[in-house]
């Protein structure tokens, strides 16, 4: 399955992938997935929002057990981030088939569009759609960097965008989700154990400043007269480094445009984008204002207009306490041989699994990355590891689908 998968929206020149949603690389994706559940004998679906299902059992019957995570991917990500999800559920199906077991409830994989969010902006976009987290008319709104909308791109790969919206009926026939991820930091590699279970999803968000300014030339315009954002900009992603270490959370700018874009002329509008995530909630709020503040700062020393705009948020995601301790246990059980407890930790990162936590029982499994590096070309994690994970998954799912 990896080495099918390995190919699909690979840059020959980085490495990574650019598998962005609605896309051919996506396609290629979705036409993979689809061809493994065929390949099992499972009910193959795509429900209104365009995410993918893969059924054992009757998709109607309720109190599901569902897996799965996404191949869609950053700029240039790595080839782990949701894929490593994706195969290890098929992967977790033929290994309980292979041990005997007898299914009592309805198993499903997903695979959850757009969920990085790299073409429109929005993470997340097929969980929150079904979630009702992401309005039709907001959904529409949506706009990739070619000016292309969420519904032009899904009309163009075949899916009707006139059946977007919530979907209630589906996620209330769902008794469990648990999403198998790569790990994105390092805790397991320092704690030297192959799988942890999440115990929480950091909040977190994106914020776009617009810095407008006056375009002009830049061979001829006097540093004295000039009103360039560019500096105004530069000045704001130092003090967002500067709040986050002082608050101890996080805080990027890792996406900017600029208009005209000319190396000649100085900008007329600089749009960067801030990614900020913390721990809790006060020190969100206390990065956040503090990066607006400074912000506003130099903007008005500068005599540039600054527009500030929440472009979306998520709050901090307890896991359902039960269902994550339940996976504990049947995780400590299996490997009660070697004593070990596993090892709960939190992330910073967001996936589909908390955008689903306010519908359904959710939680998670990691496995171990060596380097914590994610959303790169470096992303890695050992085969023995995967394999770990996959065993895990397996576990957990006849727990909870074979009782």
């Amino acid at each position: 399955m990896w080495r099918s998968l390995r190919p699909i929206g690979r840059s020959d020149a980085s490495g990574g992938y650019r598998r962005y949603a609605w896309t051919p690389a996506d396609a290629e994706c979705r036409l993979w997935f689809q061809a493994q559940a065929e390949a099992r004998g499972l009910l193959y679906e795509t429900d209104r929002n365009g995410n993918q299902w893969a059924w054992l059992g009757d998709p109607l019957a309720g109190d599901a057990v569902v897996t799965g995570s996404h191949l869609d991917s950053v700029p240039d990500g790595g080839a782990f981030d949701g894929p490593l999800g994706v195969v290890s559920s098929f992967a977790a199906l033929d290994e309980l088939r292979r041990r005997g077991v007898v299914f009592t409830k309805p198993l499903a994989i997903t695979n959850f569009v757009d969920e990085e969010g790299a073409r429109f902006g929005l993470a997340c976009v097929g969980s929150r759609l079904a979630a009702g987290q992401l309005s039709v008319e907001n959904a529409h709104r949506l706009r990739d960097g070619d000016g292309v909308s969420l519904p032009q791109a899904m009309e163009a790969a075949g899916h009707d965008p006139g059946t977007i919206g919530a979907d209630p009926g589906r996620l209330a026939r769902i008794g469990a989700f648990v999403e198998l991820h790569v790990e994105q930091g390092r805790a397991l590699d320092l704690s030297g154990d192959p799988v942890g279970v999440a115990s929480a999803i950091w909040p977190h968000g994106r914020w776009r400043f617009d810095f407008r300014g006056e375009a002009n030339h830049a061979g001829t315009t006097r540093l004295a007269d000039r009103r360039d954002p560019m500096l105004t900009y530069a000045e704001t992603v130092l003090a967002a480094r500067r709040e986050a270490e002082l608050a101890g959370g996080l805080a990027t700018f890792g996406k900017i445009a600029v208009e005209p874009n000319g190396v000649n002329a100085i900008p007329s509008l600089v749009r960067g984008w801030l990614d900020s995530r913390a721990a809790d909630q006060a020190t969100l709020d206390a990065v956040v204002s503090g990066v607006e503040r400074a912000a506003r700062e130099h903007a008005e020393r500068a005599g540039i207009d600054l527009d500030v705009v929440r472009e979306s948020f998520t709050p901090v995601v307890d896991f359902q306490h039960a269902l994550r301790d339940e996976i504990r246990r049947v995780l400590e059980k299996r490997g009660a041989d070697d004593g070990r407890a596993v090892p709960v930790l939190g992330t910073g990162a967001g996936h589909d699994a908390g955008i689903l936590s306010a519908s359904v029982p959710t939680a998670m499994l990691f496995v171990r990355n060596p380097t914590g590096i994610s959303h790169s070309p470096a992303e890695h994690a050992a085969e023995d590891d995967c394999v770990a994970g996959v065993k895990a998954l397996a576990d957990v799912l006849e727990g909870l689908a074979c009782s």
